[in-house]
């Protein structure tokens, strides 16, 4: 990767720990949420920890004594955490008690989604639960078939209305009624093609994006597609292949591919904008956005920033050597990110006219990743 001139600054006002060396060797990361200036992070061997955003305290810790796996979802009242032996964790937001939790038939490795009048959470055996929030039982269920290969992971729900919004590891999208779980449509974002089994994977491993009426949704060795959310009906579609998913900002959508290139796409025809390509291979997260700016994190612990506009690079940090998996969550001028030993991080970004002329400095070039790091 070539230096860069900072056109943000960028300053890291806390960073906290989970207490998680278990996760960099699986390589699963654990998504943060944010809800009423709180950051939530969960960690594998089963804690989770509510920090203040603004200054990192941590005001509650809550043990579950289980292989947490899903990432946290949260709510006002309610923060959610899934585990890889098919356990739902329900606490309150306020102090940390444990309202209830659940048991069901499979690894939950994507946050659930919170509404007041449910919750949708997915497993790895292909189905999209429906639960009550107030004590967890169950409402509904939906079911696809599971290909015999897949990748690793699964796609977080989406409440749309009063639909449920779901992609699936055999190229599918679903929306399922909220009341009673009936199927209204489900459309095929990315076809399974190829002789062998690897060569079919079309894993939807990603939330859809939903703007007003529309649908977006990408797929790994597919397309990104932008659909009806009342019929499902395709409008527009552009080659793509990514398992960390689309980001929207505004008129725009942001798609971070499997080889690492950023993608900026028109979100009403699907016209390219713009393609970075300095990143390639660095085992990218999915991609936020902040004003002018979109985020992303990588395998070697950096944070960049790019602009909206025409894609270039605008500033960049590292928080360690550990890589970042899961999406940088921004709530203001804070990004808060998390790498996969549970470290957490929280920088403010300003425009860089605002920061004093010290500050102006070119970033140096990180390391360019060997073949064997990337994978």
């Amino acid at each position: 990767m070539t230096p860069l001139t900072p056109k943000l600054r960028v300053q890291r006002i806390w960073s906290a720990g989970v207490d998680d060396k278990k996760a960099a060797v699986l390589r699963l990361g654990l998504g943060l949420s944010v809800a009423d200036n709180r950051v939530y992070a969960a960690g594998h061997r089963g804690d989770l920890v509510a920090f203040d955003l603004a200054s990192g305290r941590v005001l509650w810790r809550a043990h579950t004594r289980a292989p947490l796996a899903g990432g946290t979802a949260a709510s006002a009242a309610l923060v959610l955490v899934g585990s890889s032996d098919g356990q739902l964790f329900a606490f309150k937001a306020a102090n940390g008690a444990m309202l209830w939790k659940v048991r069901l038939n499979g690894e939950l490795l994507a946050p659930a989604a919170i509404s007041e009048r449910l919750i949708a959470v997915r497993t790895v055996d292909g189905k999209l639960h429906a639960l009550s929030p107030a004590d967890g039982h169950e409402l509904w269920s939906q079911e696809q078939q599971v290909p015999r290969l897949s990748l690793r992971g699964t796609a977080r729900p989406v409440i749309a209305g009063d639909l449920v919004l779901c992609g699936f590891d055999n190229g599918k999208v679903l929306a399922a009624n909220m009341t009673d779980g009936s199927v209204q449509w489900e459309a095929t974002i990315t076809p399974p093609h190829g002789r062998t089994e690897l060569e079919r994977l079309a894993d939807i491993d990603s939330a859809v994006g939903v703007s007003g009426q529309d649908v977006y949704a990408v797929g790994f060795q597919g397309r990104v597609a932008m659909l009806a959310l009342d019929t499902g009906q395709i409008w527009w579609s552009h080659e793509a292949s990514s398992y960390r998913g689309l980001t929207l900002g505004e008129d725009m959508l942001y798609v971070a591919t499997a080889d690492g290139e950023v993608i900026a796409l028109k979100a009403r025809t699907g016209a390219e904008l713009w393609r970075q390509k300095a990143l390639l291979h660095r085992g990218l997260s999915k991609l936020a956005t902040m004003d002018d700016a979109v985020v992303v994190g990588d395998f070697q612990g950096y944070v960049h920033w790019l602009d909206k506009s025409s894609g270039a690079l605008a500033a960049r940090v590292s928080t360690g050597k550990t890589r970042i998996s899961t999406a940088p969550v921004v709530a203001g001028n804070t990004v808060v990110v998390v790498n996969d030993r549970g470290q957490v991080s929280a920088f403010r970004v300003t425009p860089l006219a605002r920061a004093p002329a010290t500050d102006r400095r070119k970033v140096p070039a990180t390391p360019a990743p060997t073949r064997e790091e990337s994978r």
